[in-house]
């Protein structure tokens, strides 16, 4: 009967082995469903990101200008201080009309969305650069006292 019952506890034992296995990798699998969770909602962030373009401003700088944009130039998205497409669709009517912006009403703050941001900087707010369609220190730097 001893080898019986040696038998039956080494089953038993791979048994409970085999269970605690079991548990770590459902436990290793569990931990590891919820790092592509938190990488989606990194990605989320960064492409929400890439789609703000401040050029240097603070939130509360750029809320200013979104302001402005929604008194005069029809912009109606919200005023959180991210400058994102709409924002620069409602800046593109602006510098179309007054400042040589010729592109397409896209929302890409792209060089000739700065090129005609830096003519209405280099006007009235102290911008001395070349108008290149760089958004450098001296752009940024005009860009901070047009929203103040």
């Amino acid at each position: 009967m001893r080898p019986n019952a040696l038998g039956t506890t080494i089953a038993g034992l791979v048994a409970v082995a085999g269970l605690a296995a079991g548990s770590v990798a459902t436990a290793g699998t569990s931990f590891a469903a919820t790092a592509p969770t938190a990488q989606t909602a990194t990605a989320a962030q960064a492409a929400a990101l890439a789609g703000t373009q401040n050029f240097g401003l603070t939130t509360a700088e750029a809320k200013n200008v979104q302001e402005f944009l929604a008194d005069y130039w029809g912009y109606t998205g919200a005023i959180d201080g991210q400058l994102g497409t709409n924002s620069w669709k409602a800046f593109q009517r602006c510098l179309a009309k007054y400042w040589g912006y010729t592109g397409d009403i896209d929302g890409d703050p792209g060089p000739n969305t700065i090129k005609a941001l830096q003519r209405l900087l280099k006007a009235d707010y102290g911008y001395t650069g070349d108008i290149d369609g760089i958004a450098g220190s001296g752009t940024r730097a005009a860009f901070k006292r047009f929203a103040a």
